[in-house]
């Protein structure tokens, strides 16, 4: 496999580098089309409207029409883009890992350990396992930003891109919203019907007959002789860096205390706010110090304990 990206992922601020891979491929045979009088390959050329020129690849940039203007988008402004230029997978939260919705799970990708010691990226995999939690990530990859699970699949940490909210249409079926009775005994044996059917799923044992019988024809017309000469070029993609490793438990310790601290700091504000009310109070009423006192020293103890609590 080659990989397609280089970063790093990062939470907190542990920093682990990956290589990235696609962890899925096309197992279709490649058609192209040709003219069926003589079997002439069929090629599809970029031309300009404006000079009927056929454009290289090199020369050619993008544009957004609003349908009064055009705006032309060159591949330097592309790349200029801040989402573009990152090169990290940064985590956004970790999430019970049912809560993820199948319908919005996209592309999968392998995630590799690039660096000389995979410490940082086996203690991120044995969290999530122990955890059962599923890390929610952003990145960009080719000039789009995506959302992603960062999930565990063996030793391995699989990197699955999400579709976005507004992607996703939703069901709204008229014929639904009918009232429907099913019967005991129709649920019975429908019950029955699937429980005939039952079994472990094991992928291995099912194959795409469609693909097979056509590479049973096309080596049948090569046999045969029934066939022309043709040379296909495949372009080379260059690999980028990828990130430095960090002392992974000053990392982790780091992190943890300026959470900590991020929260102390939370606590403090409101413990201030509460003793400057309660001490506005006390002056106020005409009751005991030791009274006064008592009801203070009790919301002092419960606001602390409810902050913990909703961290």
């Amino acid at each position: 496999m080659r990989a397609i990206w280089k970063g790093a992922l990062t939470f907190g601020l542990v920093n682990v580098p990956v290589k990235v891979y696609s962890a899925t491929e096309d197992h279709d045979v490649s058609l192209h089309q040709v003219h069926n009088k003589d079997g002439g390959r069929i090629r599809y050329q970029r031309v300009c409207e404006i000079d009927g020129e056929v454009v290289p690849y090199s020369d050619i940039d993008k544009a957004y029409d609003d349908g009064d203007k055009t705006v032309i988008l060159t591949k330097e402004d592309l790349a200029s883009l801040p989402a573009e230029k990152s090169r990290e997978i940064d985590v956004v939260e970790f999430v019970p890992s049912e809560q993820i919705d199948l319908l919005t799970l996209d592309r999968a990708y392998y995630l590799e350990p690039d660096s000389a010691s995979p410490k940082a990226y086996v203690l991120l995999r044995k969290t999530l396992e122990q955890t059962d939690r599923t890390a929610i990530v952003r990145f960009s990859l080719r000039q789009k930003t995506r959302l992603a699970a960062l999930r565990v699949r063996g030793d391995v940490l699989v990197l699955q891109t999400l579709l976005w909210a507004d992607e996703v249409r939703e069901a709204a079926f008229p014929s639904l919203d009918e009232s429907v009775r099913i019967s005991a005994k129709e649920l019975e044996l429908s019950a029955s019907l699937v429980e005939s059917f039952s079994s472990d799923f094991d992928p291995e044992e099912f194959t795409d007959e469609y693909q097979e019988e056509l590479r049973t024809l096309i080596e049948a017309k090569l046999e045969k002789g029934d066939a022309v000469d043709t040379a296909e070029t495949f372009g080379e993609q260059e690999e980028e860096a990828g990130g430095e490793v960090i002392d992974l438990m000053a990392a982790l310790r780091a992190s943890v205390e300026k959470s900590r601290a991020a929260r102390e700091g939370d606590g403090s504000k409101t413990a201030g706010k509460t003793s400057g009310k309660k001490d506005a109070e006390g002056s106020a009423k005409s009751d005991s110090k030791a009274s006064a006192k008592k009801p203070a020293a009790k919301s002092s103890a419960k606001k602390p304990a409810a902050k913990k609590k909703a961290s």
